[in-house]
């Protein structure tokens, strides 16, 4: 397994409570914390949302607490499954945007929160 670390950004925000679980990030992939996830039905996985992909992980999930080096193997890291998050820290797959994003956490019915600061 590789490794996870953490590295602050000021991504979270306001005084929403924050709630980590551990995920599965698939293999082949280095992502950063703040990185927007789906999870891949068939696997129970999760990657970077993308809206075009047709796996499950089009619906944004989870938002990667640490960042994340999953280039050699799967990599179980933390990921936030609660909190409130600056728009512009974000990193959001193809064809997602904050919008998007937060309107998939709030059908999701998620405690997940896109916040966009002046």
């Amino acid at each position: 397994m590789g490794e996870a670390t953490f590295a602050p950004n000021d991504l979270l925000v306001s005084d929403v409570p924050v709630i980590t679980r551990n995920v599965t990030i698939v293999s082949g992939q280095n992502l950063k914390r703040g990185a927007v996830l789906g999870n891949i039905t068939a696997s129970d996985k999760y990657t970077l949302s993308a809206s075009a992909a047709a796996d499950g992980s089009q619906t944004s999930a989870l938002v990667l607490a640490t960042d994340c080096d999953a280039s050699a193997g799967d990599v179980v890291a933390a990921a936030y499954a609660s909190g409130a998050f600056d728009s512009t820290k974000l990193i959001l797959g193809a064809g997602h945007t904050a919008a998007t994003v937060e309107a998939a956490f709030r059908k999701a019915g998620a405690p997940l929160y896109v916040r966009v600061l002046k």
